[in-house]
């Protein structure tokens, strides 16, 4: 880590320094969003100048991985075109045919996952953590139950998606590496070295994305469970310049909190001071290669950032396939 790292004390100091519960009203479900105006987005709009767009997710792949939270995703093909010119295939359709016509076939399945942990890139609604049996906001946890999932602070809170400026912030490149070790914090020294190397400014509204080189380093070396090897990503310490800046999300190239973490009373600080405290969006597991390498060749690291999760009723977050348009 570059910088003095806060003590257990401070961070915990954060939970009421670093608080907008009532900024924007009691019922407020939209935490930091709210600084995501029409104005911000007309203006983020009008960075697009290629008509490029580069995908931030990693591809989605039912395949076992080190850090899936339960298991992987799971695909079970339904119809398939295997089978086709077999005089003995059994022909199965729900209406109990396949097509009027022996010619016309296709393809069906069922998808189900665990997004949330380390490995699926999402997005995280402010449903998803609780501090001292609190969401934010104050709202009570049992909001969120067995019967209808978060029935408040829902990912549908932004079911008409996020629209903004994105700015990716390079750490690994800033540092001079070509990733960052498990365990190295990312504090605001080195954000504003990020920042000074690629003539960009973080400023209020924005989808603040780091790049840690975690992406490449699972490229080479092979994915590894963060809980056992650790991970790169945000430390606490910058929670306050985030706030100040006046961020409206945040991601990263890994599960954004740093592990280990150094600060045993909150396990995630990021997420449970980002979320809970704060209303902060994150958003896990981002792969920001391609966008970095655009970025790089095209000396720009301001774009249209957007994201759209899944109008998923009480879902504590969605999965996303989120863009920069260049």
């Amino acid at each position: 880590m570059t910088g003095r790292s806060p003590t257990e004390a401070e961070v915990l100091g954060y939970v009421e320094s670093l608080s907008n519960w009532g900024r924007w009203g009691p019922e407020d479900q939209l935490g930091t969003l709210n600084l995501i105006t029409p104005a911000v987005r007309r203006k983020a709009a009008s960075l697009v100048r290629h008509g490029a767009t580069v995908s931030l997710a990693r591809e989605l792949a039912p395949v076992a991985e080190p850090g899936d939270a339960f298991a992987p995703p799971q695909r079970y093909m339904l119809f398939t075109g295997e089978g086709l010119a077999d005089e003995h295939r059994v022909r199965q359709h729900p209406a109990g045919r396949e097509s009027d016509s022996a010619r016309v076939h296709g393809a069906s399945e069922y998808i189900g996952m665990v997004f949330h942990g380390f490995n699926v890139t999402h997005v995280d609604a402010l449903s998803h953590v609780f501090w001292d049996r609190r969401m934010y906001n104050g709202k009570p946890p049992e909001l969120v139950n067995s019967l209808f999932g978060a029935s408040s602070h829902a990912v549908t809170a932004a079911g008409d998606g996020i629209v903004t400026r994105g700015v990716l912030l390079d750490v690994a490149a800033a540092r001079g590496v070509e990733w960052l070790e498990p365990g190295t914090g990312v504090t605001p020294v080195d954000l504003e070295l990020a920042e000074s190397r690629q003539g960009v400014q973080v400023r209020e509204g924005d989808a603040v994305l780091l790049r840690t080189g975690h992406g490449l380093s699972r490229a080479r070396l092979g994915p590894q469970d963060p809980n056992v090897h650790g991970q790169p990503g945000w430390h606490p310490a910058a929670l306050p310049w985030l706030h100040e800046r006046g961020a409206a999300l945040i991601g990263c190239d890994a599960g954004v909190d740093v592990l280990p973490c150094d600060y045993p009373a909150l396990s995630m600080p990021v997420h449970v001071i980002g979320i809970v405290t704060m209303g902060l969006w994150l958003v896990d597991n981002l792969d920001l290669e391609a966008a970095a390498s655009t970025a790089e060749r095209m000396r720009r690291w301001e774009f249209l950032f957007t994201l759209a999760p899944l109008r998923l009723t009480g879902g504590t977050g969605s999965p996303a396939n989120p863009l920069a348009v260049f």
